[in-house]
């Protein structure tokens, strides 16, 4: 799929206005892994360029880290909740199969009228959520559009693989969109999946295919499994094309375009991005030494970070780009138009605190952070969490019927 954004009388142009981000408190260092499981820090810096990433509190949830990325991009548009039309929740790690966590994030911060939904896309899912914002604007479906990206991964990962729990970090990020008739914000897309990677990157269990069981637990099916070798290729392989295909489509160069925001896998696919299009590596926006790769709430989060530390400013062109589980892959090309300076304030007004997300009545508050990792950052475990940190040896688990290499 892609599209085009050229300049016509009359056209609406969707524009980011706001932006903001969300990260845990609590971060799990490679010294921390180091204590879990057969690794190093060397190790992981040398395959990935991850020195730690963050861990969502036993309370924090993908909908709570969501409200809050959610409020400060609001904040920073200088709109109200009230005013966003339409609600775009990019996560593979929902805080329920439904209701949808974007409806748990429009009563959270306030609105009463916006359409909320979800988009499953894996890594690529922000980037799919942003095209989808677009369409809605460019059509006169909607003024103003609240895009999500936004993961809890640190709790469906095995601490026994070093392959796969290495990789991940929890956090949110989000941007909203206004419509507007000056030329400016979104001037090419380019979206694609290539189904045959499908087993690729996956969750084997816990849908309708494989319903949660006890066998299905014991045989560690609902932790993230990887083939990464395979995973590196595409990626490399794709994202420069993606990123191309979309530049092309807003009628520039990948000379023209002044930061790349890429997905935050490995450093190694970054720097094979920036090695295929030509460009230095200065070009292209770093920041998963810090987070690790936080799935669809790794752009949005960059993306924030990149125009808050002053590398973007008015006039610039930029590129978001990612890939994923699907194979999945997306791209857009971006005139910013918005005032870097009021990205600070925006962060700075909405604490954590400043947000409820709503639980059933009833609920037990069960600590869901696994034992193993909780047991590292010396966190207190309550009863019937799945990982013992008995099991949690070097070498290959006993339930992985696989063997998982670092790709991203």
């Amino acid at each position: 799929m892609n599209a085009r954004n050229g300049a016509r009388p009359g056209r609406r142009y969707a524009h980011v206005i706001g932006w903001g981000s969300y990260a845990p408190s609590q971060v799990l260092t490679n010294a921390d892994l180091e204590r879990m499981v057969d690794t190093s820090d060397e190790w992981i810096v040398s395959r990935t360029g991850i020195r730690e990433r963050r861990v969502a509190a036993a309370h924090e949830t993908t909908a709570s880290m969501a409200a809050v990325a959610s409020l400060r991009a609001i904040r920073t548009a200088g709109v109200e909740p009230t005013d966003i039309d339409v609600i775009l929740l990019a996560t593979l790690t929902p805080d329920y199969w439904m209701p949808s966590t974007a409806a748990l994030v429009k009563e959270a911060i306030g609105n009463t009228k916006a359409a909320a939904m979800d988009v499953a896309a894996a890594c690529s899912g922000f980037v799919y959520a942003y095209a989808t914002a677009q369409a809605y604007i460019t059509s006169g479906m909607a003024t103003n559009v609240l895009v999500i990206g936004a993961e809890t991964l640190t709790r469906f990962l095995d601490y026994s693989d070093r392959n796969t729990c290495i990789l991940f970090g929890d956090g949110a990020g989000a941007v909203v969109l206004g419509a507007s008739e000056k030329p400016g914000g979104g001037l090419g897309i380019e979206l694609t999946t290539e189904p045959e990677g499908a087993y690729m990157i996956w969750l084997p269990a816990g849908g309708a295919k494989r319903p949660p069981s006890l066998e299905s637990v014991a045989r560690g099916e609902h932790y993230v499994r990887m083939e990464g070798k395979e995973t590196y290729r595409f990626a490399t392989r794709t994202l420069a094309s993606t990123a191309l295909t979309a530049v092309e489509h807003a009628g520039l160069n990948a000379s023209d375009i002044d930061l790349f925001i890429p997905h935050q896998a490995n450093i190694r696919i970054i720097e094979a991005v920036a090695k295929g299009l030509s460009l230095p590596m200065e070009r292209m926006f770093v920041n998963l030494d810090k987070y690790g790769n936080t799935s669809a709430a790794s752009v949005p989060i960059a993306l924030a970070e990149a125009v808050n530390q002053g590398r973007v400013a008015v006039g610039d062109r930029i590129v978001i780009v990612a890939f994923g589980a699907g194979f999945t892959s997306g791209a857009v090309a971006i005139e910013w138009t918005a005032d870097p300076a009021r990205g600070r304030a925006g962060e700075a007004a909405v604490q954590p605190e400043d947000v409820h997300v709503r639980l059933p009545v009833d609920w037990d508050s069960v600590d869901p952070i696994p034992e193993a990792l909780a047991a590292v950052l010396g966190r207190p475990v309550a009863p019937g969490v799945e990982v013992p940190l008995d099991d949690v040896v070097p070498g290959e688990p006993e339930h992985a019927s696989r063997k998982t290499e670092v790709g991203v």
